[in-house]
């Protein structure tokens, strides 16, 4: 059984910095895709990060430049580092893996089979 877990969303003032989590059971990040996506509030869930199962990695034009992807094997941890956070960061953090070794990643939603519950992020002005 597959899952996701995702910390280190917090609430910052804009300018600052966060680290989220996402530690995962059951999935390897060599099996296929492991994205992350956030969602605001009234808006659709979008695409920040991705990286695929060789350790590629892309990013949504949003957050080229501020934010980063890394991951620890041993603790099969997937990190984002956000820097330069802007109030319209805010939203919904969510870990997402689809399987797939060396298949492309990309944003698309519904080609993603696991989920986190999610971590917020609170950017203030």
């Amino acid at each position: 059984q597959v899952q996701l877990v995702e910390s280190g969303g917090g609430s910052v003032q804009a300018g600052g910095s966060l680290r989220l989590s996402c530690a995962a059971s059951g999935y390897t990040s060599s099996s296929g895709c492991m994205s992350w996506f956030r969602q605001a509030p009234g808006k659709e869930r979008e695409g920040v990060a991705t990286m695929d199962s060789n350790g590629k990695t892309s990013y949504a034009d949003s957050a080229k430049g501020r934010f980063t992807l890394s991951k620890d094997n041993a603790k099969n941890t997937l990190y984002l580092q956000m820097n330069s956070l802007e109030p319209e960061d805010t939203a919904m953090y969510y870990c997402a893996a689809k399987e797939g070794r060396g298949s492309w990643c990309g944003f698309v939603r519904y080609l993603y089979r696991f989920w986190g519950q999610g971590t917020q992020v609170t950017v203030s002005s």
